[in-house]
């Protein structure tokens, strides 16, 4: 590792770009050393557990140095990049030497200077410090005791990894480390967990041992990996939480839905909405937020620590969106307030927003309620998860002609198939049925839309 000595440098570090997130992967670097930078230019892109976001300079200077490359994650609070201020020549540079004595107690002291990024762990000093030089020095110290970890409080650990080692049941003090500078990894925590159940059955037996072979043996001609990460890996846990937290329960309904779709083509026509997109959507979703006013108990959440059902008394009406980086879920901010067009407005820039990867962290949070439109994928229906924290989703399937009773006679009508899952704790039967029909009773006749909203 190299320091700087020259005290126009200023180190720009990860910040907390999600509300709370603790580390963002390095997808892209915009400057290269010997760059000049203004204040507020992007020198970066990242990718958070929830999106993909620009990082602006906050200073005027010359690019020294990127200290990752691209496809690292970084911790928040790290320094990702070294600027000179004083836009000059390029400073001295003096090699650290590696730290012989006391490795571990450096980044206590330099602990403060993660104030204000909201980490306060000293596991996001410690992996700027990734260099062969250090790494053998600090391993012998690590190695000349017989558990590294045990003379601190608390093992190092990301927060991910906390959790899994209190799912599993693992106590962090007798696991061993092997990340970088005594840092827990997962394989940590699973390699724990592992070796038990064979040392009970054949203790002198080395034969399991050879077990973690097993996974690179895989044929890579017919078979392709892919690491879980990002937007992905957020998901999924977000999912599985949903699915083992909430009590689901799915309700169908079809409906005929040919004059919300005359309306939908009369809307295209109208000057009130040129240049805006509109289309089936469009109406489902204004559908359901009039549902949502004549049932508002529905759009709530559950608050486990307080035993309380938190009623909201706005909407923030979450799009699911399928991107390359997986499924994303911005939502509209006080969607409930809006006029259709404005909501016309707002579904066509966060739908343009998705496709280009530019979703904000914020544009995710504090979601409400949920759409999720199967039926551009040709799919009837579906039975959706909910979105930690809301109490209610709506599936659209595909809408297609089918032979229908219409005034008495079988005709060909524009008919969808509504799914609507919502949380048993706090949304019971009556109120869910109340919901959903009150949807289909919009989108049947569209003209309610301007006696119930």
């Amino acid at each position: 590792m190299t320091t700087m000595t020259n005290a126009s440098v200023r180190e720009f570090r990860m910040p907390d770009v999600g509300e709370g997130l603790t580390e963002a992967e390095i997808l892209k670097w915009y400057v290269q050393p010997g760059d000049t930078v203004t204040d507020g230019q992007v020198v970066c892109e990242v990718e958070t557990a929830k999106a993909a976001v620009e990082l602006p300079i906050p200073y005027d200077g010359v690019v020294r140095e990127l200290h990752f490359p691209e496809g690292t994650t970084v911790d928040v609070g790290t320094s990702i990049i070294a600027v000179d201020v004083a836009g000059g020549a390029a400073p001295v540079v003096e090699e650290e030497p590696a730290p012989a004595a006391e490795p571990e107690e450096q980044p206590a002291a330099r602990q403060p200077v993660l104030v204000g990024y909201g980490v306060a762990t000293s596991s996001t000093r410690r992996r700027p410090r990734r260099t062969p030089a250090q790494d053998t020095a600090v391993q012998p110290e690590l190695n000349g005791h017989a558990a590294p970890a045990v003379p601190r409080e608390r093992p190092l650990a990301k927060p991910p990894v906390r959790k899994l080692a209190k799912d599993l049941g693992v106590d962090l003090t007798t696991v061993t480390p092997t990340g970088p500078d005594g840092i827990i990894t997962r394989e940590d925590v699973h390699a724990a967990v592992a070796p038990p159940a064979p040392q009970e059955t054949a203790p002198a037996t080395a034969v399991p041992v050879a077990a973690p072979a097993a996974p690179v043996s895989y044929d890579t001609a017919r078979e392709t990996r892919i690491p879980v990460k990002g937007v992905r890996k957020a998901t999924a846990a977000a999912m599985v939480g949903s699915a083992f937290t909430a009590p689901h329960v799915t309700e169908f309904v079809t409906v005929d839905v040919t004059r919300t779709m005359k309306l939908v083509e009369e809307l295209k026509q109208d000057k009130e909405f040129t240049g805006l997109r509109v289309n089936p959507l469009l109406l489902i979703a204004k559908a359901l937020l009039v549902a949502i006013k004549r049932n508002p108990e529905v759009n709530a959440s559950w608050d486990e620590a307080a035993q309380e059902i938190v009623v909201k008394h706005y909407v923030n009406l979450g799009i699911a969106a399928a991107t390359p980086r997986g499924l994303i879920v911005p939502n509209i901010k006080d969607a409930h307030a809006k006029t259709l067009p404005q909501l016309a407005e707002s579904l066509g820039e966060l739908v343009s927003t998705a496709r280009e990867g530019k979703t904000s962290p914020a544009a995710m949070q504090a979601g409400t309620v949920t759409i999720t439109n199967v039926g551009v994928f040709g799919v009837d229906t579906g039975t959706p998860l909910l979105n930690p924290g809301e109490s209610a989703i709506l599936a659209v399937g595909a809408i297609k002609p089918q032979p229908w009773v219409h005034k008495g006679k079988v005709k060909p009508r524009q008919v969808t198939t509504l799914a609507l899952s919502f949380d048993h704790r706090l949304v019971d039967g009556e109120l869910g049925s109340k919901v959903l029909a009150d949807v289909a009773a919009v989108l049947e006749r569209p003209k309610r839309l301007i006696s119930w909203a």
